[in-house]
């Protein structure tokens, strides 16, 4: 069931999941919501341009990646390419650093109600 506490969840992830996709080489957007599907579309259920490109256009404006314009092989035309900036590279480390204490806390948590249900 989808939620608007699901749907919480995975925006604030997306753009970590991004930055860690933009972080691994030089990517488009086509490309990123390919391999978010591949490795977690039974999760994150990205089936639209509209939800990557939005983030990426803020990830732009904040100074975090950028992009250029290069041919795309498939058809002469042009496509944009996304890599880190330093400053990328640092908020991404913050993030990671974040969400480790942020998931062991709430592992914590529902480790408590699993053991409590269970006793039940």
């Amino acid at each position: 069931m989808e939620t608007r506490y699901v749907q919480q969840f995975k925006k604030g992830a997306l753009e970590m999941m991004l930055l860690c996709l933009i972080s691994s080489k030089e990517t488009y957007g086509y490309e990123m919501i390919t391999t978010l599907n591949e490795r977690g579309g039974d999760v994150l259920g990205i089936s639209k341009e509209g939800t990557v490109y939005p983030i990426l256009y803020r990830l732009l404006q904040t100074g975090l990646i950028r992009s250029r314009e290069v041919p795309a092989p498939a058809n002469g035309g042009m496509r944009k390419q996304y890599a880190l900036t330093d400053e990328g590279r640092i908020r991404l480390s913050e993030m990671i650093a974040f969400w480790k204490s942020y998931a062991a806390c709430v592992d914590r948590f529902v480790t408590i109600a699993e053991e409590e249900e269970t006793e039940k």
